[in-house]
């Protein structure tokens, strides 16, 4: 019998999240949240969000997407990251086969990271590396690791003094004249003014109201999204992740090329996750040197370094390299239901 590839349905639910706990995924697939990430209405994206390739009721692969557009010098190109990307033990090939027919609905695809059978396939099939994204981590209280941590060993008390001393290194400089304020859902559109725009040496992804307003609305973690100022005037934004432990910084943007404005960003954002109860340590991740330096001047440090890779449609070029924050993946909400740091 032949297999088809189509987009999911709500019956497919059960058992996408059968498939995708087997494949060790992810501990937080319930169909509510797949209702979010692949069937509520997305502003980016008017096609179908996630498919698979089955055959009658049994489902042997699937693969959702997150859609984005990279604008630069003018031109605009369609790209689509592939989450939950899982096939059926011992079904090889079928997880390929899903992904060369997504490849054909953008201008490219591209990818964050991977487990190490990812890492080695995809250059196999024609994806080449573009950029290299750098995890940072910024210890906020770290008396928390030790209340909040799920399982002590060995490594614990090691760890904790590590973050003491990390957060002792920190610097002390503030910016004043520098604050932020939350944004509801219903105001985003204050925010118009300040996105993300692609300069000439730098290529940047898309946002709209729209889109923010889609995160804050997200069932996997909680969203928070504040409009940056300085001397009263919008300069920016940041949007904050809460999971277990850990508070994320999801996207970012002001208006400057200047590392100084960039840092005093960051360290609204520092600020604000500071004040939430639960949260130990903010993460980030960055691509691009403004961000990375704006972070590792603000008492960050990297982790963990992970290439981005792409796969561009024959006849559609993309620039050497652009900007990637977790708002491109599902980094920004994904967890395991319990603590899990980086520091």
């Amino acid at each position: 019998m032949s297999f088809t590839i189509r987009p999911t349905t709500a019956a497919d639910r059960p058992a996408i999240v059968s498939l995708l706990d087997a494949a060790g995924l992810t501990s937080r697939s319930r169909e509510r949240e797949l209702d979010w990430k692949y069937f509520q209405e997305r502003p980016d994206w008017s096609g179908a969000r996630c498919f698979v390739l089955a055959r009658d009721a049994e489902i042997f692969a699937h693969a959702g997407i997150v859609p984005s557009t990279c604008v630069w010098d003018g031109r605009r190109a369609t790209l689509l990251h592939l989450i939950d990307w899982a096939a059926a033990p011992g079904r090889i090939g079928a997880g390929v086969t899903l992904l060369k027919h997504i490849s054909g609905l953008a201008d490219a695809l591209i990818s964050v990271g991977g487990n190490e059978n990812t890492m080695q396939l995809l250059p196999a099939i024609g994806f080449r590396r573009c950029s290299i994204e750098t995890e940072y981590v910024r210890v906020l209280h770290p008396l928390r690791y030790l209340t909040n941590s799920p399982n002590w060993g060995w490594r614990t008390l090691p760890k904790f003094a590590r973050s003491v001393l990390w957060t002792l290194a920190v610097p002390s400089r503030q910016h004043a004249d520098w604050h932020w304020h939350r944004v509801a859902s219903n105001q985003v559109g204050c925010l118009d003014a300040v996105l993300p725009r692609a300069r000439a040496n730098a290529a940047v992804l898309e946002r709209s109201s729209a889109l923010l307003a889609y995160m804050l609305k997200c069932p996997i973690a909680s969203m928070a999204l504040h409009r940056v100022e300085q001397a009263g005037k919008t300069r920016g934004y940041f949007l904050l992740a809460f999971v277990p432990g850990q508070a994320r910084l999801v996207d970012c943007w002001v208006d400057s090329d200047k590392t100084h404005e960039w840092r005093a960003l960051v360290q609204c954002v520092v600020q604000e996750a500071r004040q939430d109860p639960g949260v130990a340590e903010l993460a980030a991740v960055a691509n691009d040197a403004l961000l990375s330096d704006a972070l590792l001047r603000a008492g960050f440090r990297a982790r963990h370094a992970s290439p981005i890779l792409v796969l561009a449609r024959k006849g559609h070029p993309l620039p050497p390299t652009f900007r990637v924050q977790m708002l491109e993946t599902d980094a920004g909400y994904r967890h395991r239901g319990y603590a899990w740091y980086l520091a």
